[in-house]
């Protein structure tokens, strides 16, 4: 997933912070996508002096302007971030008040130059505080959100800046601009217009003051949920109970308890969704139905980690918001920018998936059913009713019995290093030219974390790339991208980007096995790697994955194909220990397993993102909402309530919608699928894994970031518009046609 920043960046884009679940489509997601409001701060408390040794008020001195984590501490974050406001709050007011007569250089080239101490330290703030957090960060970040969204409203809400903005917009047709520029200057008046420019100044006070609300539930929900996570996890006091779960699992599980201080117990801790991989080991139901209670009710515990009030309170503030800016529900507000335009877009897109989703989510469930039968039948016991928390377990032994295939023949031959290297690598080597050589000179934020250099075709050095793939307690959920340095010949930056997962850390001495889902993340969130280092933009605020949420994803979901390809496959996937490949009868098994279970996978997803536009199509006479009763009816009304298969997320952990960005866009996932795989097919028709056809990618997608209209982008370079059929085969929803 890319991860949408909360931050206004040295340009005129907003961001909001983000972060998905393990890979969204492959499983995973963050990204900027430059259509989430944005919630950046004033700089009204006291501020660092310069003199001071704060790394951050300097420009990196090392290479890209990679971030010194050897001399930052948390203590540096605040002063920084609050000189970064104050500054760049002078420099929009030098624009404002310019006496000369707005030009586009003035004005807007001026925007996008604005703000490089807050740029710089926001960048470098996010990521750690997603994956790194600590209690004096998360309290920067609680006092900083109300501030950062203050800062947002000073750019938007100025009617003199607007008025400049506005001036060169009126004569946008007349100035000869280059088609880029062009496209800037149409990005920026849009988001000052979405963002409340033209508002009274009555409702420009009543927005302000939404907005700062909202920021702070945010924060708030963010820290609350990762607590939630940490603290629900699955404590067993009984080995016996682990029984179906390897070794290596089992030590994971051992290590992760006596990281917490407890002897002779094991924890298993929550991924951020609703189904947790050990589901599909367990051998006992009942720990079975205590991981998946201890994962659905999470943040609905009544404790101070419960989350439902801050949702129900930001769910009727972004309906005001809405209603403040003309629009009939937050939804129609948010969407307004994306490729899908409307709601009923979006929900029109959803109704062709869901009753074949659901209907095939029922065909697998009799299947498993038949199969709880047969086995408690063999047992000499009672059976019972499929439940949420039986579907993995039984679904692998389903899988099993019509594939003759299971995980643990699988795993041995993804290493983490090797798929990264020669699966990850090698594909974008293949297609793309890049080649990659390790760092170890550079700082890093956590020991886990690795660095590489990537080199372009021509030899050339192109991007820094860090990768932090193991899960800790202080890292948020899921997997996600992002930049610590963004990508802008205006700027003379080139890009520094990070993948983040949460696989399972092995015990000293083990090696990282990664199920192939895993491995299919690791593409993922290396194609929104892509999508950033192939950057080739001269404004920021344009440059790499600041394209709208419907769009960020499609790169990183076509990226994923190229874990299948023949080519590539059989270039990473080796034994660890012997280094010989996967056999080809087992290769040929995979393949042939390759659309099961998709009818759940696919529901769980719909479910999801339709909740999402459920909550975010309220309107604003609404009253506040039940969360557990809302989403119960939700999920009802749009036929997705199946008892066996829950929404990917719950409404109260659901991160994407509620703090990184992907408010009423978690539909995304599904609409670039669509595109990805429609994408995929043109790959498949012009001979596959070629440099040809990766660099005709790279050149009219991959580089062009935000600088044309995505829908007619798209079209350009595929010669029609996305099908949805490609989509439909791809994911088991349809069977191909006959040849």
């Amino acid at each position: 997933m890319f991860r949408l920043r909360m931050i206004v960046i040295a340009t005129s884009i907003a961001l909001a912070a983000c972060s998905q679940g393990s890979n969204e489509a492959g499983k995973s997601t963050p990204a900027p996508a430059s259509t989430a409001p944005a919630k950046p701060g004033s700089a009204t408390a006291p501020v660092a002096d310069a003199n001071t040794a704060n790394p951050f008020f300097a420009a990196s001195t090392l290479p890209f302007q990679a971030p010194p984590f050897d001399k930052i501490k948390d203590s540096d974050y605040q002063p920084a971030i609050e000189k970064g406001m104050q500054e760049q709050l002078a420099e929009w007011q030098k624009i404002a008040d310019n006496p000369e007569a707005p030009t586009f250089e003035n004005t807007y080239v001026a925007l996008e130059k604005s703000g490089a101490l807050l740029n710089r330290v926001m960048e470098v703030f996010n990521g750690v505080t997603s994956a790194n957090t600590d209690d004096a960060l998360q309290k920067v970040q609680e006092e900083e959100a109300p501030k950062q969204a203050a800062h947002a409203d000073a750019k938007y809400l100025d009617g003199k800046l607007f008025a400049r903005v506005q001036k060169v917009y009126d004569e946008r047709a007349t100035l000869k601009l280059d088609p880029e520029s062009l496209r800037l200057v149409e990005v920026t008046y849009r988001e000052f217009v979405q963002h409340g420019a033209k508002l009274s100044d009555a409702d420009k006070t009543r927005l302000k003051a939404l907005n700062q609300q909202e920021s702070t539930l945010e924060a708030q929900f963010n820290n609350k949920l990762l607590a939630a996570a940490k603290d629900s996890a699955l404590v067993v006091d009984d080995k016996a109970r682990l029984d179906g779960l390897s070794d290596e699992d089992i030590a994971a599980a051992a290590q992760a308890a006596k990281d917490r201080g407890l002897t002779g117990k094991w924890v298993i801790t929550l991924q951020n969704t609703t189904q947790q991989p050990a589901l599909q080991s367990l051998k006992d139901r009942a720990t079975r139905k205590a991981l998946y209670d201890a994962s659905w009710n999470r943040a609905e515990l009544g404790n101070a980690d419960d989350t439902r009030d801050i949702i129900e309170q930001l769910a009727q503030i972004r309906a005001q918001e809405a209603r403040l800016l003309g629009f009939p529900n937050y939804a129609a507000w948010t969407l307004q920018d994306q490729m899908a335009k409307t709601p009923e877009a979006v929900m029109g897109f959803m109704d062709k998936l869901a009753p074949a989703a659901v209907a095939r989510a029922r065909q697998e469930a009799t299947e498993i059913q038949a199969q709880i039968d047969k086995d408690q039948a063999a047992l000499h016991q009672p059976t019972f009713k499929l439940e949420p928390w039986d579907w993995q377990y039984y679904a692998e032994q389903v899988r099993k019995a019509k594939y003759d295939l299971d995980e643990s023949q699988i795993k041995p031959y993804f290493e983490l290093d090797n798929v990264l290297q020669n699966g990850v690598f090698y594909a974008a080597n293949q297609l793309y030219g890049l080649t990659f050589k390790e760092r170890k000179d550079l700082p890093v934020y956590n020991p886990d974390v690795r660095v590489f250099e990537v080199f372009d075709k021509d030899g050339k050095s192109l991007a820094l790339f860090y990768c932090d793939y193991f899960k800790r307690d202080n890292k948020q959920g899921g997997a996600w991208m992002d930049n610590f340095v963004q990508q802008s010949k205006l700027l003379g930056a080139k890009p520094v980007i990070y993948n983040v997962a949460n696989f399972t850390k092995p015990v000293a001495g083990q090696p990282a096995l990664l199920s192939f889902d895993d491995v299919v993340t690791m593409f993922h969130e290396f194609g929104h790697a892509l999508h950033g280092m192939f950057a080739d933009e001269e404004y920021p605020s344009l440059s790499g994955t600041n394209t709208a949420r419907d769009f960020v994803e499609f790169p990183s979901q076509f990226n994923e194909h190229w874990a299948t390809d023949p080519k590539v496959f059989a270039n990473y996937a080796k034994n660890y220990q012997t280094g010989a490949p996967m056999p080809q009868a087992l290769v040929d098994k995979m393949k042939k397993a390759g659309t099961f279970n998709k009818g759940y996978d696919m529901t769980e997803l719909v479910a999801a993102a339709m909740l999402d536009m459920n909550w975010h199509m309220l309107g604003a006479d609404a009253p506040k909402q039940d969360a557990d009763k809302f989403e119960a009816a939700a999920l009802k009304k749009d036929g997705v309530d199946l008892s066996y298969v829950p929404p990917r997320y719950r409404s109260s952990y659901f991160l994407h919608i509620w703090s990184n960005g992907y408010s009423a866009g978690y539909y995304a996932y599904l609409w670039t699928q669509m595109l990805a795989d429609d994408a995929f097919e043109w790959f498949k028709e012009h001979g596959e894994l070629t440099r040809a056809n990766g660099d005709r990618f790279r050149g009219m997608v991959l580089s062009r970031g935000n600088t044309e209209e995505l829908s007619k982008l798209y079209k350009d370079w595929r010669g029609q518009d996305p099908s949805i059929e490609p989509m439909l085969i791809d994911r088991g929803l349809k069977d191909a046609p006959k040849k």
